[in-house]
C-alpha cells in the first residue's frame, strides 16, 4: 500500500517560525507533525509513500531519510498550484492498486484499516460550523453525490477534511489529466476536489467516512491545541527531584529542566533548556532555552532563548528575548 503525503504547502499562518522550518516539521507533542503522520501509517501496514515538497523541502527529505526506512519518493512541487497539481505530479509513483491521499499538516485519531475495508473509495467528513473554508460533500443514500470546493453557500455542513482512500487511483490520475489540460480552477487553484467530482460523474462510488479525531496544525492556537489531544494520549512520565510535572506532558530525554515546574500540557523538545521556569500550555522546541520565566499558551522556535520575567509569546527560530 502506498500513501501520498503533500507537504509543500508554505504555512504562511505559522510564520515566525516557517520562515527557517516547514510546518510539517514543527514540534507537536514531542515529534514533527509528520513524524506522527509517519508512524501511524507504518502502523496500519503502508510500506510506500510518496512525499509532496516544494518550501524547504530539504529539510522534511532529511528528517524522513534519517528516521524512516520505507520506500520513499519525494516528488517537488516548484509551483504551489493546488492539492490536485500536487498529487497529479506524483502520478508516476501510482499503480493501479489503492492509494491512501493524506494531509501533511493535520494530525489524526482514524481506524485506517477500518476506513480501507471498504470496497469503494473512501473520503474523510467531518461536520463543521463553517464549511465555507473547506471543501463540502453532500450525501444521498450513503454516498457522496457532490463535491465543492469552498462554496459560498453550502449545501451541506459536511467538510471533506483531508483523508482519502482511493480504490481505484488510475481513475483519479486520469481526472486530474482532465482537470488540468481543461484548465479548470477553484480560488485560482487545481483542486482535487474537483477531480472527485469527476469521477463520481465518471461513476465512481464514494462514501463518506466520518473522522471525529481531526486536528489541525494550521495556526499557532490551533498548533497548541493538538499538543494538547496528542499529550492526553501520549504524554510521558518524567521524574527529578528539583522538578514539579503536573501532567500530561511530553520531556524528551535529551532535554535539561532544572528547578522548574512542567505542565499540563507542556512539549520540552530534544535539546531544550528548563532552568527556573513555569512552563505549561506551551511548546519549547529543539535546542531552545527558557530560564526565569513562566510561560503559558506560548510557542519558543528552535535554538531560541528567553530570559525573565512573565509573557505569553510565539517568537521563530534563533530569536533571543530578555525582559528585566
Amino acid at each position: 500500500m502506498r500513501a501520498i503525503i503533500p507537504v509543500a504547502g508554505v504555512g504562511s499562518r505559522l510564520r515566525p517560525h516557517t520562515y527557517t522550518v516547514p510546518k510539517v516539521l514543527l514540534n507537536v507533542g514531542g515529534k514533527p507533525i509528520i513524524g506522527h503522520i509517519m508512524d501511524r501509517i507504518i502502523e496500519n501496514g503502508f510500506n510506500e509513500a510518496t512525499i509532496i515538497v516544494g518550501y524547504l523541502g530539504e529539510k522534511i527529505k532529511d528528517y524522513i531519510l534519517g528516521h524512516y526506512s520505507i520506500k520513499v519518493d519525494f516528488v517537488e512541487q516548484e509551483e504551489r498550484l493546488g492539492l490536485g497539481h500536487a498529487i497529479f505530479l506524483s502520478r508516476h509513483t501510482i499503480s493501479r492498486d489503492p492509494i491512501l491521499i493524506i494531509l501533511g499538516d493535520t494530525v489524526f485519531d482514524v481506524n485506517l484499516k477500518e476506513l480501507m475495508t471498504n470496497e469503494d473509495s473512501v473520503l474523510g467528513v467531518q461536520e463543521v460550523e463553517d464549511p465555507r473554508r473547506f471543501g463540502v460533500a453532500e450525501i444521498t443514500d450513503g454516498f457522496v453525490t457532490k463535491l465543492v470546493e469552498k462554496p459560498e453557500e453550502p449545501k451541506s455542513r459536511l467538510a471533506v477534511v483531508g483523508i482519502y482512500f482511493i480504490r481505484r487511483p488510475q481513475v483519479l490520475v486520469d481526472c486530474l489529466k482532465e482537470v488540468i489540460k481543461s484548465n479548470v480552477r477553484t480560488k485560482g487553484e487545481f483542486q482535487l476536489t474537483d477531480a472527485l467530482q469527476l469521477m463520481i460523474e465518471r461513476g465512481e462510488r464514494m462514501k463518506p467516512y466520518t473522522v471525529n479525531g481531526w486536528y489541525d496544525c494550521g495556526k499557532p492556537e490551533t498548533l497548541l491545541t493538538t499538543n494538547r489531544h496528542l499529550l492526553e494520549h501520549m504524554g510521558t512520565p518524567h521524574s527529578s527531584h528539583d522538578v514539579v510535572v503536573q501532567p500530561p506532558v511530553f520531556i524528551s530525554p535529551k532535554a535539561t529542566v532544572k528547578n522548574s515546574v512542567v505542565g499540563p500540557y507542556a512539549t520540552i523538545a530534544e535539546g531544550a533548556t528548563v532552568e527556573n521556569a513555569i512552563i505549561r500550555n506551551s511548546i519549547i522546541s529543539e535546542g531552545a532555552t527558557v530560564s526565569d520565566s513562566l510561560l503559558q499558551d506560548s510557542i519558543v522556535g528552535s535554538n531560541s532563548i528567553v530570559r525573565g520575567s512573565y509573557k505569553r509569546i510565539n517568537i521563530g527560530d534563533s530569536s533571543e528575548l530578555e525582559f528585566y
